[in-house]
């Protein structure tokens, strides 16, 4: 129930309490604590991989081939809203506002390292590595871990959101996504629990965003201006942007965050075009080509495969999905709260299948080209070009995008290209703050989706010290020690997703049935 006045009017003060207690609780054993929670947050990673694994990867492949189902089936001319609703944002915007949600600073920091290590190192879908077919093959998994699966987490989230808002006038809050199965009870202690569940996987799964986007802003200030490279200069650098973002949530979706978005939009299109053009354009077009059509061909195999544990292995680290596969769904699952609040936000008026094609499909796409363009770039470096990309990888993965560019040996153009990419990185850093700050005072707020300002920078602040402590505690394994806390929090949230797919057969077929009495009969 929300509170009409004093310190909590306008969220839900259970849902808060319990949050931030939970999440302060984590900070505090953290920083009283650097050594033993290191080991605890190690070994929980471990256990996640070791038990969970196979879930992760069956959650993934579900959901895929569910919302496949659902967008060839009756169901997808199902509008989300009522039959005269249109949407308000052009296919630009629209695609512009979820891919920075979506993706964000991840993909940037990942699209060169995730094929240059599957090229040095290999995969279980390859023999040898450092070779053309290593490279090929390397194209093809970074394809799969940001493509179709990926992206069918965050609309299972984000369509059970649409419907439940859109459809059957409920807030948009994620407590609502399970009324079609539970009614008034998610009002309850069942709502309080969910929402704790999604506000907890939200914060961590950010956090781990703004973590990897500050080594990554670090490193190109090192290569621009050399800055150095340290912890002091990542909290600072947190503490500042946290502070841009927060203005940017305070002036609301329409303004800062939609404008950031596209800001985000041209600047990735204005590097994709200087990777094509001055990059080995021949090289990216055919590879761009020949990836994707055999990542649809083992599509299958990709999503199907799961790593059984060696008898020798006593970590995380000594599978390869635990590397990988593990941590990306964990980090996607974590993520899902968030993304799909905010693409169910931006996406009222659609059709379910519009919807589906437009989350999945197109924003796959999207994220194939980007992958191509840079990690392609990276890989021809090494199978043809000067190299170095791999060893700076090795070195430090955060150097891996002004390693390429280095690599790429295009004089004044390149050094232009690499503070164009620090600025990207930037705007995605301070989108992906503002946009998880919006989403997580909105869930606490019950689904209002213009929540108090005094709640925004309470929570807006929170992400940015989560942030903060888990790099501190992390120490030279900060980058693992992120990855742990999305994969952690992501296991809870994983058994509501379950939930929401059956709630979104359910609410589908009671609106397809609703819509079918209203319509006139013709005349016998």
């Amino acid at each position: 129930m929300l509170i009409r006045s004093g310190v909590f009017r306008g969220v839900n003060p259970n849902s808060s309490l319990i949050s931030a207690a939970v999440i302060l609780l984590f900070v505090f054993l953290v920083l009283a604590f650097p050594t033993g929670s290191a080991a605890w947050i190690d070994s929980a990673r471990t256990f996640v991989t070791f038990f969970f694994n196979w879930w992760y990867v069956a959650l993934s492949g579900v959901f895929l081939v569910f919302l496949i189902l659902v967008a060839v089936s009756k169901y997808g001319a199902l509008r989300l809203g009522a039959p005269d609703d249109r949407p308000k944002y052009s296919y630009f915007t629209w695609f512009a506002m979820l891919y920075a949600a979506g993706q964000g600073i991840g993909i940037i920091f990942w699209s060169i390292a995730e094929p240059v290590f599957h090229y040095s190192g290999g995969t279980p879908f390859a023999e040898g590595a450092a070779n053309q077919a290593a490279a090929d093959m390397a194209l093809q998994v970074t394809f799969f871990h940001w493509g179709l699966n990926a992206w069918a987490i965050y609309c299972i989230v984000a369509l059970a959101l649409c419907l439940v808002s859109y459809r059957l006038k409920k807030p948009l809050g994620i407590r609502y996504t399970l009324y079609p199965l539970f009614g008034d009870r998610v009002e309850g202690p069942l709502g309080v629990a969910i929402d704790v569940i999604a506000v907890f996987a939200t914060i961590f799964g950010i956090a781990t965003s703004l973590g990897l986007g500050v080594t990554q802003i670090n490193a190109g200030l090192n290569h621009i201006w050399q800055v150095p490279i340290s912890e002091a200069v990542q909290l600072v650098l947190i503490a500042a942007i946290t502070a841009v973002a927060l203005c940017s949530v305070l002036s609301g979706l329409d303004r800062g965050i939609k404008w950031l978005s596209q800001v985000n939009m041209w600047l990735t299109i204005v590097l994709l075009m200087f990777f094509f053009a001055w990059g080995p354009t021949q090289y990216l077009i055919v590879s761009l080509f020949e990836a994707t059509v055999a990542y649809a061909a083992n599509l299958i195999t990709f999503t199907l495969y799961v790593e059984s544990v060696p008898t020798e292995a006593t970590r995380w680290s000594d599978m390869w999905q635990g590397w990988w596969t593990t941590f990306y769904w964990g980090w996607w699952i974590s993520w899902a709260p968030f993304v799909g609040v905010f693409v169910a936000r931006v996406s009222r008026g659609r059709t379910v299948r519009e919807f589906i094609l437009g989350v999945v499909g197109v924003s796959s796409l999207l994220s194939f080209v980007w992958i191509v363009a840079y990690g392609g770039t990276a890989l021809w470096a090494e199978l043809v070009g000067p190299g170095g990309v791999s060893d700076a990888v090795s070195a430090n993965v955060s150097m891996a995008l002004f390693a390429t560019f280095e690599a790429m040996d295009v004089g004044a153009i390149g050094v232009v290209a690499g503070v164009l990419g620090t600025i990207l990185v930037t705007t995605y850093f301070v989108t992906s703050s503002d946009s998880g700050t919006l989403v997580v005072a909105t869930i606490l707020s019950e689904g209002n989706e213009h929540p108090m300002y005094r709640h925004r920078v309470i929570w807006g602040s929170l992400e940015g010290i989560v942030a903060a402590v888990l790099l501190v505690a992390g120490g030279s394994a900060a980058l693992s020690t992120l990855q742990t806390a999305a994969i952690i929090a992501a296991l809870p949230f994983s058994l509501i997703m379950v939930l929401m797919a059956v709630a979104i057969i359910r609410c589908l077929s009671m609106e397809h049935l609703a819509e079918e009495s209203e319509r006139p009969r013709d005349a016998a």
